[in-house]
This record gives structure tokens, sequence and C-alpha cells, in this order.
């Protein structure tokens, strides 16, 4: 598994053992890696590092996103693509990507270019390429989980752009991994892309507001129509601990809608995700549970 240490990564290694598979979990660190599988070392950045690390492998999960570097695009490009040929060179059968949300019709972001763009290159070698396209994915760590959350308990009131008010479908992680697990176990699932969402479609505003409900705070919100993306970014820096340029990303692709177009795996995975609330509330009990720890 390619980014077994990240957000998704950390809980999809226990999951799938937990189903009965064996697990690698590649690492850049492999002596220092205390979570679930067999670490081995592997750098997409090294594609030298790829083959050992693929070595055996039925099938490998990319959750690779690089999105904090410069120039994140290229950075994706050149992983992934090195990526894919390793898979095919190990005679990996399928790789399972997980991607984003957005209509291809309409003016995507570049954050959200790039990801269909991964889409593509990890098939070029010829390995089968099953991609779960998610938009929000609300969990304790999440990157835009958190810029919701530290919104909400830092400002009580916030001046904010336009893309407030855009329809996206948030998902519980809890249901993110449900869904790459299935996948994995689900043959008419090979080859094939995905829409995966939570049961609600909702305004960015509106899951501030129910944040803040959930939690007991008031918050105050005053959209403007006048707020570039640059300063939004700049703002966010300040009053979260995103960093610009991930934030600028993020704030690019607010300005798309990422909603499920076509819930055809409804059908393979036939199971209710959680509502926006009882995300919320586990995601906050994960946090509450790991600063206990």
């Amino acid at each position: 598994m390619a980014g077994s240490t990240g957000f998704v990564g950390r809980e999809l290694c226990p999951a799938l053992i937990a189903a009965g598979h064996e697990v690698v979990a590649m690492t850049r660190r492999p002596d220092d890696y205390r979570g679930a599988g067999e670490p081995v070392r592997g750098d997409v950045a090294d594609p030298a590092s790829l083959a050992n690390a693929l070595r055996g492998c039925e099938a490998a999960y990319y959750l690779v996103h690089r999105l904090g570097e410069k120039n994140f695009a290229r950075a994706d490009a050149e992983a992934a693509t090195a990526f894919g040929r390793a898979a095919a060179e190990a005679q990996v059968s399928r790789i399972i990507y997980l991607g984003g949300l957005g209509d291809a019709n309409d003016d995507l972001s570049e954050h959200l270019r790039s990801r269909r763009e991964v889409e593509s290159l990890l098939g070029e070698g010829d390995v089968a390429v099953t991609v779960l396209r998610a938009g929000i994915i609300v969990g304790d760590g999440g990157i835009s989980w958190e810029m919701t959350r530290q919104l909400v308990e830092h400002l009580p009131a916030m001046i904010t752009p336009r893309w407030v008010h855009t329809k996206t479908q948030p998902i519980a992680l809890a249901d993110v991994i449900r869904y790459l697990v299935g996948v994995l176990e689900t043959p008419e699932t090979i080859g094939r892309v995905f829409d995966i969402g939570g049961p609600e479609v909702l305004e960015y505003l509106q899951m501030l507001r129910r944040v803040a409900v959930i939690e007991g705070r008031s918050l105050l919100v005053l959209p403007v129509p006048l707020l570039s993306p640059s300063l939004s970014s700049l703002w966010l820096a300040l009053v979260t601990n995103v960093d610009v340029a991930t934030g600028r990303a993020l704030i690019d692709s607010m300005t798309n809608e990422v909603v499920v177009r076509d819930d055809s795996i409804r059908s393979l995975l036939p199971f209710e995700p959680m509502d926006y609330d009882a995300a919320v509330l586990a995601a906050l009990g994960e946090r509450a549970k790991s600063r206990r720890q």
C-alpha cells in the first residue's frame, strides 16, 4: 500500500487485515513504522525503490497525494507514472486509487485535474485500475475536515467568500474504508470508476453551521462577493494549521461542485453511509480519543 502512513492509509491497513488480507505497508522509514501490516521501504519519488516494495503483491492501493508541495501536480504525475510502471513490472493484478469527485465538464481546479490525471497515469502500465472518487472525507486528521473544524472552533464570526455556497457531498472516513475494502473483494469493480459520498448534499456553509451546533458554539457567517483565493488561503493559514500552499489548492477546488453523479457502487456494495452529523461526531470522538493517548 502506497500511503500507508497517511490519513486514510492508517485506517485502511488494519481494516484489510481484519478482513483477512495480508498487508504490505510501503513507507520511506520502515524501521519507524508502527502501523498495521508488514513495513517495506518504498518511496514514490524514488522509482528504483518500488520494485521491491511491490514484489509478490496481488493488488496495490495508491493513496498518495502530494498536495503540500510547490508543484504538486507535476510531483503527483511523476509519482503515479512510476508506480503504475512498477506495478506492471511486478505483475500486480490491479491498482485501487482514491481520487476526487468533480464533473469533467466543469472548469476543474488544478487540484481536481491532477486527481484525474493520476487516474490515467496509473493505468499506463496496463494494470487494471479501480478508482473511487470522493469529496470531503470527514475524519480525524483529514485536511478538509480539519479546516472545517478549526474554522468553527477558532472563529465565532467569519467573513467568507462565495465558495461557502458550493455544494459538496461529504463522506465519513469509516465509509471510505468500507468502500476501499469492499472493491478489493468485488471482482465486478475491476477497471471501473465509482463516485462515493454520504447521503447528504450540503453547502460548505451548512457544514460549518452544523459543526457549530454539534459543538455547542455560536457562529456568525457573513459571505462577501469578493475575497480572492490568495487572500482566502492566507486567512486560512492564520486561523488554522493548514499551510498556505495546501489551503490555496483546496480553496481553488471549492469553486467546483463535488457531488456523486453515478451511484452505481451502491448496488455492488449495498450499505447505508453515515449522515453528516454522525460522521462529525465520529471524527470528534476519534480526536478526543487520540488526545487522551
